[in-house]
This record gives C-alpha cells, structure tokens and sequence, in this order.
C-alpha cells in the first residue's frame, strides 16, 4: 500500500475544521498551514477525501518539495520528480495554477512554462520521444512557492469540491458551499437543534447544514478527475468510497431547518436547489424579512450571511438592516447567533459585541465570523 501526502486547500481561517474532518475520516494531519491542510492516505484516501470532505476546496496529490530561488532550481526540482510513475505517455499534462508569494521567484507564467518544460524533458528520456501528443486523460498540476518553498501538486478533484452538483439556480454573491458547510461545523449545531438562516438566497447553508444532519456525503453525486487515473486510484476504491457514503445516509429525520429571504424569487431558488440536493423535505422555506424572525423555542442557532455592502448604495441601508438583525436576535431566548459578514461596523449596530469572532477570506474579501454564544441546553434526564 503506497501512502501519499495529500493536500486539502480550504478557506483560510478553517484550517482547524478541516483538520477535524480529515481526523474523523481517519487520517493523519502533517502539516497545517494558511489555507492549507496535508494528511497522509492511500489510494483510497483520495477517492474518500474527495467524496466526504465538506469543507475542502480540493484534494492535491503531493510529489515534491524543494527550495528555489532561481528558474534553475525550479526546473532540477521538478525534473527530479518520477512524472513517469504518474503521468502516462499520451497523458494531458499542464500547469493549472501557480502561486507565489514571499519568494524571489514571483513571475506566475514564467513558473508554469519552466515547469512544463522540466516535466518535458523528463518524460522525453523516459518514453524515448521528441512529442507529447497530450490527447489521454488530463493531469492538471498545481504549483505553490512560498519562502521559497516550491510544493508540486496534482489536482486530483478537477472542479472545485464546492461544486456539488445541487446549487443550479443562483442570485448575486451566494456563500459557496464548503464556507458555509465550514460555518456551520463551527458551531455546536447537530441536528436535534433549531437552526435559521433569515439571509438564505440560494438556500447554501440550510441546505449544507440538512446535508450534515442526513449524513449525505457532500461529493457523492459528481465527478472527479483522479476517476480515470486507474494507476494511481483503483476504480474499487470510488466505488467502496460511494458505496460506503450511501451506506450512512439516513433521511428519516424530523429536523428544524429554516431559510427565509425577503425576495419571494429567491426562495423559489432556494427550495428548487434543497430539491435537487435531496432535501427539500428537511427544510422549510418561506419569504420573511428578518424583522418577522420569531421562534417559540429556546436554544436554537441563527447561521446566516446577511448583505455586507459591496455596493456603495447598498451601504446606507446597512445600519438599518443590522440593527434588524440584534433586535431580532434579541426576542429569541438562549438563542446563539452566527454572522458571517465584512462589514466594519456589523457588532456596533446589531447593539451587540460578539463572545468570539473567526477572520476568515471569502474569496478576496476579508471577512469575520461574529459568535454570539448562547447558553447550552440543559442534559436530557435518563
């Protein structure tokens, strides 16, 4: 059994989600860093990974690490690496992204020509041959330098893993699917516990959070690129993988899961997309603004991703909306609340300052997450 390093990228501020996912999935953490978590795992590890992770945005094959600090180290760093052993002869084979920061090297494109050319000369000894015709199956590569620190990488997932096949119908700036499944494994919901999302447009994370509740596998129903890679990835071990996922699904649950949203053609899209995800029929959805937000429960969650303003006109309305959103907050009894949002002023308005707060990245947007901690509900009496 080879054992790989595999890399989970992941939004930056929920490495230790990530880190406890990859844990409960059985595997060992080596290395934690910014937006990033390797894990050893075998062959089976990947289509695992692949198919049980919520909150990673990918699953990299790692084949090397070496410092660079000149294009020729780059190059004798990557041509050192047995692309034979992984890449066949008329295998697809391109630099997909190369990032770099803090390191002499910083020109992207020049990263990726110098690497495609070692990995040429390479295969070309290898395989005896001048020409790479490229028309088998695809092995996009990922490059990363930092401090001069090269990590080289095959991406195993293809389509980022926040695609899980569900979210067809979209309005403006939805929460991707893995932020909002890492927001909700943030907090102490399980699925005996209310939880309300009054800002839920597309429906993301009532959606991610019935996903959780239901035990449904987050990339069960989609594709990967490694599924073709029958070398390096058996295809017993996607199908056990699969197998395993259907295996642990349970949809007889009675959950309390709630989006609303002020635009009526927002929930529409909403309920289609918790239809296409398996489960409509754990949620209910409805048009309401947030300052009709009520329950007559205790000890429920508010997880929500409100407007933040990127328009200057949508500014003005913010400190209206957020004191909205702590006065509602504030009729709801041992209630706690979780608020994804950018905007500055988000503690001051909803009248409130937040027990703990996460800074996190939303795609190039600094973000935080303000946690209002409500009290636990008392232990059940055996």
């Amino acid at each position: 059994m080879k054992v790989f390093e595999l890399i989970a990228p992941c939004h930056f501020g929920m490495e230790a989600v990530l880190k406890k996912e990859i844990f409960d999935l059985g595997y060992d953490v080596t290395l934690v860093e910014d937006g990033r978590v390797s894990f050893a795992g075998d062959a089976e590890a990947i289509a695992r990974a692949n198919i049980f992770l919520r909150s990673a945005e990918r699953i990299l094959l790692c084949l090397a690490r070496f410092k660079a600090t000149t294009f020729e180290e780059l190059f004798q760093g990557v041509k050192a690496v047995p692309w034979e052993d992984y890449i066949p002869e008329n295998g697809r084979f391109w630099v997909k992204k190369a990032s770099t920061a803090k390191s002499k090297l910083f020109s992207s494109s020049d990263i990726q020509s110098i690497v495609k050319k070692a990995m040429v000369e390479r295969m070309k000894n290898h395989y005896r041959t001048e020409w790479f015709k490229e028309d088998g199956d695809e092995f996009p590569l990922r490059v990363f330098i930092y401090k001069d620190e090269v990590t080289v990488a095959l991406d195993t997932t293809g389509d980022s893993l926040h695609k899980r096949g569900y979210r067809k119908m979209t309005p403006k700036a939805p929460v991707s699917e893995t932020l909002a499944a890492a927001m909700i494994m943030l907090t102490p919901w399980n699925k005996d516990r209310i939880l309300v999302d009054p800002f839920c447009g597309s429906g993301t994370i009532p959606i991610e959070a019935a996903m959780i509740g239901a035990n449904i596998a987050p990339g069960m129903d989609r594709e990967f690129t490694a599924e073709k890679w029958k070398h390096i990835v058996a295809p017993k071990n996607w199908y056990d993988a699969v197998t395993e996922a259907q295996d642990l699904i349970r949809l007889d649950l009675n959950m309390d899961i709630q989006g609303y949203d002020i635009d009526g053609e927002v929930v529409k899209y909403a309920r289609e997309n918790a239809r296409l995800a398996g489960v409509d029929k754990m949620i209910h959805f409805q048009q309401r603004p947030v300052s009709a937000l009520s329950h007559p429960k205790k000890y429920g969650f508010i997880i929500t991703n409100p407007p933040y303003g990127e328009r200057l006109e949508e500014k003005a309305a913010l400190p209206q909306l957020y004191k909205e959103i702590g006065a509602a907050f504030g009729k709801l009894d041992a209630w706690s609340c979780y608020i994804l949002t950018s905007y500055e002023d988000a503690e001051r308005y909803i009248g409130r300052k937040a027990d703990k707060n996460r800074k996190i990245y939303n795609g190039m947007i600094k973000a935080y997450i303000y946690q209002f901690l409500g009290p636990k509900p008392p232990k059940m009496k055996r």
